[in-house]
């Protein structure tokens, strides 16, 4: 179901509707075009507060991009922005008169205490009125779980509060806010995250703050198909979310194993075959199902390098009046499910080396949702089991989750107006996400250049209001 309500306030007389009574007026997002589109144009600013250790890397990434770099200077505050590189050029931040920004991007890893704090200031004051429309606010800080002292502790954590509140205020014109929380000399895995999350690949992920630590030296990859060579295996893949998923990693270059229920096999069908993958028919809460599927991979391929859990069901009564069947249908596809097949992966060492494996968790599994514990209970319970996974896990291979929030597919359309409507505008970009929202953010966790994101949860929900 089309959003009537976003095709009227971008109208000329909806938007002047929506100002006059104080109305939400989202922004039309830009979403990836073609796969060899650059991953970010127009001005660029980036800077760094004193002591930072990603500003080279970052100044190394965005120099070879389209876009026109600047580097911050006039602040004491702000010195280390030199460090961008010689292709960012200074920028007086007191003097700026000139076109918009595409993205603001801070290096926050040298903030050692709450008085360091003013160089977040500094760097954005001056110029957050110039962040143009779409445009994205890129902050690297320090894990703060890997500081010693409690005052760098409270520095860095700070960030999360700043970044969140930034993408709440930017979020009127479709810009996005996120944080990228590195582990000590964890500066080579940054490169894949900066390229995502300053790309439209995100433009629906605003908010979040990811953790990067340290993993083997980041290979070089194509950065138009950046999976190719690599198998992937997606559940529930015949339509919505799932569907956008195969086609996505088909479209990185990777070759897609689509599974699904038997009474999805058309739909399956028409989508694999559209990209040259290979259907299963397969009811991944049978007990056979793990050896069915570890039997066929090994059959066609030898093994997979992706495993994305994308299958899931919702089952909805209040507690009390739920029959059990509800519950235990709801636990085995969403949760139980997940476990068995990589259990049976892992044990036939089918999952390759450098593998990633992506769990599909939700906002309801964070927030909680009426008339949904068994949903609930399961979402929240693959957050928990990726979490515990990723301190396992071996080989590079590394495991994520994503927990959508309100993406506009086949179950929000049967949703009552009222709710629909509220899911759609509780965000800070006012709007509904699409599947492939969700299906660039787990091609970006698939990235082998991606191998220091690991145990993370990441929102595709426009910087929902409910939870987190």
């Amino acid at each position: 179901m089309s959003d009537i309500y976003f095709k009227l306030v971008n109208t000329p007389f909806g938007k002047t509707a929506a100002q006059s009574l104080g109305l939400p007026a989202p922004v039309p997002l830009k979403r990836l075009r073609r796969a060899d589109q650059p991953f970010t144009e127009g001005n660029v600013l980036v800077g760094a507060g004193n002591g930072g250790k990603a500003i080279t890397t970052i100044g190394s990434v965005l120099s070879a991009s389209a876009a026109t770099l600047y580097r911050a200077s006039g602040k004491a505050t702000l010195e280390d922005s030199s460090k961008a590189g010689d292709k960012a050029q200074a920028l007086d931040l007191a003097s700026y008169t000139k076109a918009e920004f595409s993205a603001l991007v801070f290096d926050a890893t040298g903030l050692k205490d709450p008085e360091d704090l003013r160089a977040l200031y500094d760097f954005f004051h001056p110029v957050i009125k110039k962040l143009g429309m779409n445009a994205r606010v890129l902050i690297v800080g320090k894990d703060p779980a890997t500081c010693r002292k409690a005052s760098q502790a409270a520095a860095q954590q700070a960030l999360e509060g700043f970044i969140r509140s930034v993408g709440k205020e930017t979020g009127k014109k479709g810009a996005t806010a996120n944080l990228l929380w590195m582990a000590p000399n964890a500066e080579k895995q940054l490169e894949s995250s900066l390229r995502f999350f300053l790309s439209a690949r995100s433009a629906y992920v605003s908010g979040q703050a990811v953790r990067i630590g340290k993993a083997a030296d980041a290979p070089t990859v194509n950065p138009v198909a950046p999976l190719t060579g690599k198998v992937a295996l997606v559940t529930g893949a015949s339509r919505g979310i799932g569907a956008s998923i195969a086609q996505t990693l088909a479209r990185d270059g990777a070759t897609v194993i689509g599974l699904d229920i038997e009474p999805a096999m058309d739909e399956l069908e028409k989508v694999i075959h559209a990209i040259n993958g290979k259907a299963l028919s397969c009811d991944i809460t049978a007990k056979e199902a793990p050896a069915k599927i570890a039997d066929f991979v090994e059959q066609h391929f030898g093994g997979v390098d992706l495993l994305i859990h994308n299958a899931g069901i919702t089952r909805d009564k209040t507690l009390g009046n739920m029959p059990e069947h509800f519950w235990d249908m709801t636990i085995a596809v969403n949760l139980s499910a997940e476990e068995h097949i990589n259990d049976e992966l892992m044990a036939r060492e089918l999952l390759r080396k450098g593998g990633r494996i992506v769990c599909i968790s939700s906002i309801s599994g964070i927030a909680g949702n009426f008339g949904q514990t068994n949903y609930s209970a399961a979402k929240s319970g693959v957050i928990g089991y990726v979490e515990a996974m990723a301190r396992q896990v071996r080989n590079g291979i590394t495991i994520n989750a994503v927990a959508p929030g309100f993406i506009e597919t086949r179950m929000t359309a049967a949703m009552p107006i009222t709710l629909r409507e509220a899911g759609r505008r509780m965000n800070s970009l006012s709007q509904g996400g699409q599947p492939v929202d969700v299906a660039e953010t787990i091609a970006w966790f698939c990235n082998p250049a991606s191998g220091g994101v690991n145990g993370n949860v990441v929102r595709v929900c426009g910087q929902s209001l409910i939870g987190k």
